[in-house]
């Protein structure tokens, strides 16, 4: 099953002890095939683990793939588009919510092309705290790598003119309801 384009579907995001670490309360379905779904989040609450809830102000552009230990959140800023990549487990679409596992590791790129790998100290007291299997870590880590990979190629998704190209499509979307 897999949502369709134009619909509005909730999002969440588990840590590895089934504990629920963030949700989004919609996200607006942009494309879909069988390795991924793009969304848009925008003007939308975001609960923490903690509790605490903020409300997006910019528009960002989702990729939640099926197969991938990773998501992508592209975030249209004044200053050009920043990336926030989230290691996680490969994203499962239930008829009402997207949800996956978040592994802690972060990367995050920049309008400029740099890069930076967060939360590596968060994964290493989660393996411990949670008892991330050794094969658990090694996807992790590998997918860490090839995810960098990209991100240094510009490898898709990561062009400033995808995304844009995604946001005409939400503006198109939004005119047709």
């Amino acid at each position: 099953m897999k949502p369709k384009i134009g619909e509005v579907i909730y999002i969440q995001s588990f840590k590895h002890d089934g504990s629920l670490h963030r949700t989004w309360s919609s996200g607006t379905v942009l494309d879909v095939d069988r390795e991924k779904v793009v969304l848009i989040t925008y003007k939308t609450w975001v609960v923490e683990s903690d509790g605490r809830k903020w409300f997006t102000r910019e528009p960002a552009i989702c990729f939640y793939y099926f197969d991938r230990w990773y998501n992508v959140i592209s975030m249209i800023r004044n200053k050009g588009v920043y990336y926030y990549c989230n290691l996680a487990s490969p994203s499962i679409y239930d008829g009402e919510a997207l949800t996956n596992i978040d592994y802690d590791l972060d990367v995050k790129m920049f309008p400029d092309g740099n890069y930076i790998v967060l939360d590596e100290d968060e994964f290493q007291v989660h393996q411990r705290r949670m008892n991330y299997s050794d094969s658990l870590i090694d996807i992790v880590e590998t997918e860490k790598d090839r995810l960098v990979e990209k991100v240094k190629g510009l490898n898709y998704p990561f062009d400033e003119r995808v995304i844009y190209d995604y946001f005409d499509a939400y503006l198109n979307i939004k005119e047709l309801k």
